[in-house]
């Protein structure tokens, strides 16, 4: 596919995006902190990301292609916060806790809002390297250009971050703990 059609993801695609997302996370540094078990990874990690799907679909924020073989998650500058407690219902207390850890960190050296907030990014590693991760990304950095707002994104992965900056993002706070990860504006 060479000029691969973007879609709105809608509820018939959670599935299919949220498999992706876990096999394309695996070895993520911020998904292997919050859900560090090889057992428990899979279902944790559906659990996670298809929290963040459902509180999305309905936004119309999530592009796909090829119904979630590559998909980036975004958030809009007005959406409401979610709370930490809403994630209780798919994980349990101590996996939340983590969770709790590493988003209070981010959230302090999170840029001023409003923004566009890129929160996931990922492509199923058998569709990797055809560059979809920007073609789906592409999309949500159009829609703050055209809201005149800016776009951010966190990384815990260093590779990433040369990705990123290829891309037009530079980073602007970056933090150690609970995983070194970097904070990106575009």
């Amino acid at each position: 596919m060479l000029n691969p059609e973007i879609t709105v993801a809608g509820p018939a695609e959670r599935d299919k995006v949220v498999g992706s997302l876990v096999a394309a996370f695996a070895d993520d540094p911020v998904l292997r902190y919050l859900f560090p078990d090889e057992q428990t990874y899979p279902a944790y990690a559906s659990g996670f990301f298809g929290f963040l799907f459902d509180i999305r679909v309905d936004r119309g924020t999530i592009w796909t292609i090829d119904g979630g073989a590559a998909t980036a998650m975004w958030e809009a500058p007005d959406a409401d916060e979610v709370s930490d407690a809403d994630l209780a219902a798919v994980l349990p207390a101590p996996v939340l806790e983590r969770v709790r850890s590493y988003n209070r960190a981010v959230h302090q050296i999170m840029p001023a809002k409003p923004y566009w907030y890129l929160g996931v990014l990922g492509t199923h590693p058998a569709s990797a390297g055809r560059r979809w991760g920007h073609a789906v990304m592409a999309v949500g950095l159009k829609r703050a250009a055209d809201d005149g707002l800016p776009a951010v994104l966190e990384t815990a992965t260093p590779g990433n971050v040369e990705m990123y900056r290829r891309a037009g993002w530079e980073v602007v706070a970056s933090l150690d703990a609970p995983v070194p990860t970097w904070v990106m504006q575009q």
